[in-house]
């Protein structure tokens, strides 16, 4: 897609969202010249979870089992 600077200039945060969410690059075109704003692609999320040593670690049925009775208090 194809806008002028002043078109930019009027919907620059919807058209910036729209090459977000389609990852379509927009072309700018100005004084002669082209610009293109592409997303850029950043680390997968999961990359960024940090790891935790105090969670459950097996098979998630084996917790409906477990007596909690002495660690319980209503």
């Amino acid at each position: 897609m194809a806008v002028s600077a002043s078109e930019l200039r009027q919907n620059v945060y919807r058209l910036l969202d729209e090459v977000l969410e389609t990852g379509v690059p927009l072309e700018i075109e100005r004084g002669g010249r082209t610009l293109r704003i592409v997303p850029v692609e950043g680390p997968p999320k999961l990359d960024r979870v940090v790891g935790r040593e105090d969670f459950i670690v097996g098979d998630p049925e084996e917790l409906v089992h477990i007596d909690w009775s002495e660690n319980w208090r209503p």
